[in-house]
């Protein structure tokens, strides 16, 4: 009845929008949703480095990369594996903080016991990314990763971070750090990291003030740095960043979010002036419809047009028309529509991980609308007239489709329902847990496993992989690391979409 041509464009998104509506709700309560959140965040456990807790609940994990910066004289101990390697990424780390924070920023409210994991997981971060930060003046570090003496020796082919399948508990090979300096700038890391620092300084302001301060703190220097020595870090570091996460989008992204995240931390006027002083050249008038690890534009309107609609700051009004615009890219049947879906109404951006996509799009959705309509407004796409409602219901339709409301009857979420995928592109996770099988299993040893076709035997629950195709298509081969594999960055927003659904009414 949707489809009939006759039908205007308002009447068609109307349509979809009750039917995705009705059927999201018949699919999962609240109480799934609060499921969901826990086992999203137990992920991140999943993912760490260093020396792991006491209270460590993924139990088949163990310490790893303890000795990372010591050939260096520094101490790069913790933070995460960025995916299903053994790489600390600084670039993707970062970002996975900063949305970790917006997500308890936003919805923490909701979240009820699982703030406390939520903030454990942030800090977990932050912990590293302010070692990375401060431990040399004037220099920041962006990557520790596994690595060959040959390539210690000389420029080596980047595939040697992947050249091996091998337990982050086994790692015994050489741990080269990366850094940016003066010299060799990286505005697009050094610009996520402030971001990721002043976010989560909001997110602890309450609960332990003065780690809260040195949060923000280092966020502005970090930013100052980035900002005053201008550069990519993909062309200061090359191939030890290229193509794994090259900065495609360039700079001007990153040092626009980060300003825009020191201005929401700290209310100093500084940031605000630099904002509009700067904020055309670093792409204010330009609508990009995707928000990713490498590109914050998006991301950084939404952020800026939720200050314009509560504090009402005139400066920023051109965020809210440009956000407008973003948000109506996403919105079927109507005029604006600059988005692809699946046949079973999936948001399609990447053919690589497009789960990310989904994910954090769904989280943008919902904030926006929660600001819509706390303000009692809503926004005109061509001749339709979009609420709150509506954007609510595009989320949550994105959502459900993750856990298991989509035309293949799967969740893409590890542990979740009854059909999830067992072959998940995860080095621990697919090669037996050191508590059970303690002998080393070397780099080409480990190989055996990748190519296994048995289930992977340590469950990563929580983890959201790549997703399926254009047509919902998912193939459950652990090789297939295009849709297999699951990463940091795609769970962090997940966080804030589920804590909002898991709510009985919505969050404020």
């Amino acid at each position: 009845m949707c489809l009939m041509k006759a039908f205007s464009h308002v009447l068609l998104l109307l349509c979809l929008v009750i039917s995705s509506s009705q059927l999201s709700s018949r699919a999962f309560s609240p109480q799934d949703y609060a499921n969901a959140l826990e086992k999203s965040l137990l992920f991140f456990e999943g993912q760490r480095s260093g020396k792991l807790p006491s209270d460590q609940q993924l139990t088949w994990r163990g310490d790893s990369g303890l000795s990372d910066g010591s050939p260096y004289h520094v101490n790069l101990v913790g933070g995460y594996y960025d995916a299903g390697d053994n790489v600390k990424f600084g670039f993707p780390m970062a970002f996975t903080t900063t949305l970790l924070s917006w997500s308890v920023i936003e919805f923490g409210s909701a979240m009820g016991e699982q703030i406390n994991n939520a903030r454990t997981a942030i800090r977990w971060g932050t912990d590293y990314l302010l070692k990375a930060a401060t431990t040399t003046p004037g220099t920041l570090y962006v990557q520790a990763s596994m690595k060959s003496t040959v390539y210690l020796l000389q420029v080596a082919d980047p595939n040697q971070d992947h050249r091996c399948w091998e337990r982050p508990e086994d790692m015994d090979t050489p741990r080269n750090v990366y850094k940016v300096t003066t010299r060799n700038p990286g505005s697009d890391v050094g610009g996520e990291t402030a971001a990721a620092l002043a976010a989560a300084s909001i997110v602890f302001k309450e609960t332990d003030a003065s780690y809260s301060a040195k949060l923000l703190h280092t966020a502005m220097k970090v930013f100052s740095f980035a900002d005053n020595y201008r550069g990519s870090y993909s062309d200061s570091l090359n191939s030890a960043v290229c193509p794994f996460y090259c900065s495609y989008s360039g700079y001007h992204d990153e040092l626009l979010w980060g300003a825009s995240w020191i201005h929401k931390a700290s209310s100093n006027a500084t940031y605000l002036t630099y904002i509009q002083s700067n904020g055309q050249n670093l792409g204010a008038n330009n609508d990009d419809y995707s928000f990713t690890w490498d590109d914050k534009t998006a991301g950084t309107k939404v952020l800026l047009s939720t200050d314009f609609m509560e504090k009402k700051t005139e400066e920023l009004q051109l965020y809210k028309a440009h956000s407008d615009n973003y948000i109506c890219s996403l919105l079927p049947g109507t005029y604006t529509l600059q988005s692809q879906y699946t046949p079973g109404g999936l948001l399609y951006k990447e053919s690589w991980s497009n789960l990310q996509c989904v994910t954090s799009t769904a989280f943008l959705l919902l904030t926006y609308a929660k600001y819509l309509s706390s303000n009692e407004e809503a926004i005109a796409c061509g001749s339709s007239t979009v609420t709150a409602e509506t954007l609510i219901s595009l989320a949550r339709k994105q959502i459900d489709y993750i856990l298991g409301d989509n035309p293949a009857n799967m969740s893409y979420m590890v542990g979740f329902g009854e059909r999830y995928p067992l072959h998940v592109h995860h080095r621990g996770s697919s090669l037996p847990s050191i508590h059970e099988h303690a002998d080393h299993i070397g780099c080409n040893d480990g190989f055996q496993y990748l190519y296994s076709t048995s289930p992977n035997p340590n469950i990563l629950i929580g983890a959201v992989v790549g997703g399926p195709d254009s047509r919902d298509n998912y193939e459950d081969v652990r090789n297939n690391y295009q849709q297999s594999e699951p990463a940091t960055y795609i769970n962090a927003p997940f966080v804030g979409a589920l804590a909002y659904f898991s709510a009985e009414s919505p969050p404020k």
